[in-house]
């Protein structure tokens, strides 16, 4: 799953840049049946609250429906959307479950990641066993829907005139999956102080080591800061210098600039080699980073409670645009 926030006129707009959007409404109003509805409020079931210190986005509303709907109004709360140290397998032992219901369940907490990267690991996990859904996965998606209970109001806030730096965090775990022994990689992506950018997913191929794993997540990584980049210099706001992806791996940041490290991994799949010329070419660069600093970690594993909260609020998570350090 991915998802692209960008400021609007109101954040990174100079005054000749709103002046510009007012002749460009008039002009379509001229042109085309059309009402100025003002700032924006509500749209596709995505809150908007614009105030002189930023944007605050949540879905609250939605929030609330899907909790009707699949009947956990009333549930009780949890700290975190995963038990520390779990692991969903396919086939587990108890009965099926409704997997129309669970597909729907499912369907519902993809969608609440637009706005809760907080989410995202966990319901990346529960994504991979909709074909035939079991007790257990069911009661994991359930507590997904527990930890949402005890932060409805949350959401993500970007804050005004926060500097335009894209830079990058990416992380992955190894082996994680107990079924096809396939690693998940993680990346996320801060443009000032908030996410505009994340992605948990389980990795294409099987990888032989840490260095590997975290080589890959890397390169994809590395991909999507060129993209981001690419639309960015779209936006008028091209980055002057080589964007910075943190990793928490010495011996992945070795293998993206050292060409004598290749005889180690030449078993790799050709694609994630272009890192290597991104980085030579001064696009990218990979910065070591320590374990308890990568806030990619969050897309990758369960945390325990208090490294949870901690990455959440480098996330940028809150409500109503104050960061909490507890729920």
């Amino acid at each position: 799953m991915l998802m692209v926030c960008l400021y609007v006129d109101d954040l990174i707009c100079t005054g000749n840049d709103r002046a510009m959007f007012e002749i460009f409404k008039k002009s379509m109003m001229v042109e085309f049946d059309m009402t100025d509805l003002g700032m924006m409020h509500y749209f596709l079931g995505i809150e908007v609250v614009q105030s002189d210190i930023g944007i605050f986005l949540c879905q609250k509303k939605y929030l609330l429906e899907v909790f009707d709907r699949f009947g956990m109004s009333n549930c009780n709360s949890i700290c975190t959307p995963t038990e520390r140290g779990a692991k969903l397998v396919k086939d587990p032992p108890g009965n099926n479950v409704n997997s129309t219901l669970y597909k729907q369940m499912v369907g519902s907490l993809m969608y609440l990641t637009a706005t809760r990267p907080d989410i995202m690991y966990a319901v990346s996990m529960v994504s991979r066993y909709m074909e035939r859904p079991k007790e257990t996965h069911l009661l994991a998606a359930k507590r997904i829907l527990r930890y949402l209970r005890g932060t409805t109001d949350f959401g993500i806030f970007y804050n005004k005139g926060a500097k335009s730096e894209l830079i990058g965090f990416c992380d992955s775990d190894y082996a994680g999956d107990l079924d096809d022994r396939r690693s998940t990689s993680g990346y996320v992506f801060m443009l000032g102080f908030a996410v505009v950018s994340w992605c948990s997913k389980k990795q294409p191929i099987v990888t032989l080591s840490t260095t590997e794993a975290e080589f890959v997540a890397a390169a994809t990584c590395a991909s999507q800061a060129l993209w981001l980049r690419n639309i960015l210099k779209e936006l008028q706001f091209k980055q002057k210098y080589s964007n910075r992806l943190f990793c928490d791996n010495s011996s992945a940041i070795k293998l993206s600039r050292n060409p004598i490290f290749h005889g180690k991994c030449k078993h790799i799949d050709v694609r994630y080699h272009f890192l290597r010329d991104l980085s030579k070419d001064g696009i990218i660069d990979l910065v070591f980073c320590k374990s308890i600093d990568q806030v990619a970690d969050v897309f990758t594993k369960s945390l325990t409670v208090d490294s949870f909260k901690k990455f959440r609020k480098m996330l940028g998570v809150c409500t109503n645009g104050v960061i909490q350090d507890s729920t």
